[in-house]
């Protein structure tokens, strides 16, 4: 089950990465996970003993958590602005 199409990645990675095939900046990594999380946790809602799936969110959960601390480590206004703009921590 693919949660985002090939169009969606690219155009997260554009606006948070700076570029389409910049894949590999912290901030897009946090927003594609944001978004995943969003799917699952949309599935989750209505399947509430699909616990494969929840194991899966809890791992991206935590994956977004340790790029968040990296994120918060080395760049802390980048952090921030990330933080308002995916409206995550309120």
């Amino acid at each position: 089950m693919s949660t985002l199409t090939t169009e969606k990645k690219a155009r997260i990675f554009a606006e948070f990465g700076g570029n389409a095939k910049n894949t590999g900046s912290i901030e897009g990594q946090i927003a594609k996970l944001t978004e995943e999380i969003k799917h699952i946790s949309g599935h989750m809602q209505k399947n509430k003993k699909d616990f494969s799936t929840n194991r899966g969110l809890i791992a991206k959960v935590g994956h977004r958590k340790s790029l968040l601390s990296y994120l918060s480590k080395h760049n802390l206004e980048g952090y921030r602005a990330l933080i308002e703009k995916l409206g995550l921590r309120k």
